[in-house]
């Protein structure tokens, strides 16, 4: 870990300046989402209005900067943001929030960092990337898979007892054995079990979405078109669902203010600004850099969630957390190593000039 962060500060601090300010942000976004579904409102209607917000804010900014270069949008182009838009923004971003209503915003995303460990998963299954397992860098990589999903598996069947607000949860407990448990109880465990299997679609999502924006950025390298595409075709997607679920139009009707503020930074900032400065750190320093500041967004969210919204933390949730994010930085090291010891690809290759063909050019030019 020390060795990575070396690196991340050894290219210059203005790409981890920029990594810091997108972890608050995407922090900041977590919990006024959470808020907000405490408050009553949908997740289906935050993700709809979520996307048309962000491809309303992306659009103009593609337009004016791609417009020379865009090429045209072919059948086989249209069909990957398709896929992109329903794994990488509809069904990620709803199966995320769904997981913030029924759990904690500190456990979402303490979950959330076991994503680059699925996602290497699946591209060594897809022969997307190579797992030598007699070279010490494989085997770092395998070690902090196993790490991160043992981790994953104490976050969903270990809660522990609780590190905060001691007297709220030694009432809890008095009741429990007493045979007092509220009736809401069985009811909240449920709830807790759904909030775990959709962080866990989510971070499904997310790295098949790697993959596959991974093969899109190949075949259409222009960003800013890609992604305001799909904020719209996510935001069609999304609303075609929740017209069909939600009925009744009161829902969609945003009146508070508070809900308003979430919409448009969870849209605007959250989705939209975020996706420019991830694609500049990634462009300048890579993705494994990128990936190396995921689990400081729990920090802040843990301190946002304990100050602000005095969520218990549980022992649970330290011990998995410490297991996926030591995990984590294991794999990310691993990666390192093999880039930094991978050997450059070799120089093209220059025709021989015929020496006939130059004797000719001489006395062409005489």
């Amino acid at each position: 870990m020390v060795m990575m962060m070396r690196s991340c500060l050894g290219g210059g601090l203005l790409p981890v300046a920029v990594m810091l300010c997108l972890n608050v942000v995407a922090a900041v976004m977590v919990s006024l989402v959470k808020v907000a579904m405490d408050g009553g409102m949908k997740p289906l209607v935050i993700v709809t209005l979520q996307q048309l917000t962000a491809a309303v804010f992306l659009a103009p900014i593609a337009f004016f900067k791609e417009r020379k270069s865009r090429p045209k949008l072919t059948l086989e182009i249209f069909a990957y943001i398709f896929v992109s838009a329903a794994l990488g923004a509809a069904l990620r971003q709803y199966m995320i929030f769904v997981a913030l209503r029924y759990t904690t915003a500190t456990f979402v995303t303490a979950f959330s960092n076991i994503a680059p460990v699925l996602t290497f998963l699946l591209a060594v299954a897809t022969r997307s990337e190579a797992l030598d397992l007699k070279s010490r860098t494989g085997l770092a990589k395998l070690l902090g898979t196993l790490v991160s999903l043992a981790g994953a598996m104490v976050l969903t069947l270990y809660k522990g007892v609780a590190l905060t607000h001691a007297a709220a949860a030694s009432q809890d407990q008095q009741q429990h054995s007493h045979g007092r448990l509220p009736p809401s109880a069985a009811d909240s465990r449920g709830k807790w079990t759904l909030g775990t299997v959709a962080i866990l679609g989510n971070c499904v999502c997310l790295s098949c979405w790697f993959l596959l924006h991974g093969r899109l950025a190949k075949k259409y390298p222009h960003v800013y078109s890609c992604n305001a595409l799909m904020s719209l075709l996510s935001f069609l997607q999304v609303a075609v669902v929740g017209l069909c679920t939600q009925r009744s139009i009161s829902p969609w009707i945003v009146t508070s203010k508070f809900n308003i503020l979430t919409v448009l930074y969870a849209g605007i900032v959250g989705c939209g600004v975020s996706f420019v400065l991830v694609t500049w750190c990634i462009e300048k320093r890579g993705a494994v850099f990128v990936a190396a500041f995921i689990p400081v967004v729990q920090i802040i969210v843990s301190v946002i969630d304990f100050s602000i919204l005095h969520e218990q933390l549980y022992l649970g949730s330290v011990l998995g957390s410490v297991l996926v994010i030591g995990g984590l930085y294991l794999l990310l090291w691993g990666k390192r190593q093999e880039a930094l010891h991978c050997p450059p690809p070799p120089p093209p290759k220059v025709a021989e000039e015929d020496p006939a063909d130059k004797e000719q050019q001489q006395v062409q030019h005489n």
